[in-house]
């Protein structure tokens, strides 16, 4: 009976696994653990790059839909689900959204992100009660994220993702995991054991932000958030982002710093908006609506005016 409990499956998982059983990890100097880590880390880019393909569907398929208008809705618990909820924080900054577009939900709410309520995570109702909340359709994905691939939280909001048309992606550390089996996308990164056995929060937790870094930053590029390798959508909400943002329309257009301010003030510091005036010569007017028409996409603006020039 016992090698068919819950515990018994948990203890079989790769992130469950013993490194080495020889490996006394508090014999060891400061040195030498840091360079164990490094070295256990360096090995984490492959499992990610196994996972590519799973990934590049993935991403296609969220990047559509909020296109149309849709969210992406990360769903986990413990350190898949702050690392989640972190993913999601940033992108308004960093791409100018609001706060609906990439969304974060964690089991325990907003308190589990600074204390541990890891019983959240063992309600399938829960997870589907949390995902309600935010009434999930046909134009959103949902990302169950479970280093163990089995976190009943996250099953359960992934059950309910289906059901309501949702994309589903599920994003694990293990391999053929129940939350592969209910998303239409199982991205599975074989990362292996943790050489502190069973924290996740190390390799596995890094090797799942590369992933999401991935499908948020892709999604925004393909949104049109980017131009060449800047983010024209940056809000300059500090002295920090100011000076991005003047360097951003310095690098687009190769413009002077006072030339850039100078636009950047005229656009009401929207650094895309600055950049085309410059680089079509437009008034603030004509260019936002020349972006408006492009649906937010610089190059758009930059290629038809560019045409229209040698016409």
């Amino acid at each position: 009976m016992a090698q068919n409990s819950p515990d018994a499956e948990l203890d079989e998982l790769m992130t469950e696994a013993v490194a080495d059983g020889d490996l006394m990890l508090d014999e060891l100097s400061v040195a030498e653990l840091v360079t164990l880590m490094n070295d256990r880390d360096a090995m984490l880019p492959g499992a990610v790059r196994d996972a590519l393909p799973t990934i590049v569907a993935a991403v296609e398929g969220a990047s559509e839909r909020v296109k149309a208008g849709g969210r992406i809705i990360y769903v986990g618990a413990g350190t898949s689900g702050r690392l989640g909820v972190l993913d999601a924080s940033e992108v308004p900054p960093t791409f100018g959204t609001d706060g609906n577009v990439v969304l974060g939900l964690i089991a325990g709410g907003p308190n589990a992100l600074v204390s541990s309520i890891e019983a959240a995570e063992d309600s399938e109702e829960t997870g589907r009660t949390d995902l309600l909340r935010v009434d999930p359709g046909p134009l959103d994905t949902v990302v169950g994220i479970a280093s163990s691939g089995r976190t009943p939280y996250v099953l359960g909001a992934l059950k309910l993702g289906r059901e309501r048309g949702a994309l589903t992606v599920g994003l694990s550390c293990n391999l053929d995991t129940p939350v592969s089996a209910a998303a239409d996308h199982g991205i599975e990164l074989a990362v292996g054991p943790e050489i502190l056995t069973g924290s996740t929060r190390l390799g596995a937790g890094t090797a799942t932000k590369m992933v999401l870094n991935m499908i948020s930053t892709i999604t925004m590029i393909r949104l049109g958030k980017t131009y060449k390798t800047l983010m024209v959508d940056v809000k300059a909400t500090n002295s920090k982002l100011v000076r991005r943002a003047v360097r951003i329309v310095t690098l687009a257009t190769g413009a002077d710093d006072e030339t850039a301010r100078v636009a950047l003030d005229a656009a009401d510091w929207n650094a895309k908006l600055a950049i085309a005036t410059i680089v079509t010569g437009m008034s603030v007017g004509d260019a936002q609506k020349a972006l408006d028409a492009a649906g937010g996409v610089l190059r758009t603006v930059v290629a038809t005016r560019a045409r229209a020039e040698t016409i």
